[in-house]
């Protein structure tokens, strides 16, 4: 049973305009190993985070370095869950597909139990 949908789409170069305005930021939304990526797959990675926070709908915010987005030796992307979120999604799978393209990074990403 679907327990939650949750979609977001980031604009690449506006995200890589903030990342360069506020440096700290780079370390507040991402994992260290995350943070070495380029500009698209960090915006990627954040539309993965915003996208599991809509499908959860929590009651209260979540820890960005809770959900960290990795990616399996044939390329798929999936996340590995620390903290309360680990706690959230225990017993559930959680899909998660990524693009970018044209300036654009997307995420979708399913919760089923």
């Amino acid at each position: 049973m679907i327990e939650g949908i949750g979609i977001d789409v980031v604009d690449i170069a506006r995200f890589q305009e903030s990342l360069d305005r506020t440096p700290a930021l780079r370390e507040k939304l991402f994992t260290e190993s995350e943070q070495s990526k380029p500009a698209q797959s960090l915006a990627a990675r954040f539309a993965a985070k915003e996208a599991l926070y809509k499908a959860l709908s929590p009651s209260h915010g979540l820890h960005w370095h809770d959900a960290e987005v990795i990616n399996q030796p044939n390329g798929k992307p999936e996340f590995l869950f620390r903290g309360e979120i680990a706690d959230l999604v225990d017993g559930a799978q959680v899909h998660l597909s990524l693009s970018h393209d044209a300036g654009i990074a997307s995420a979708m990403v399913v919760v089923e139990r």
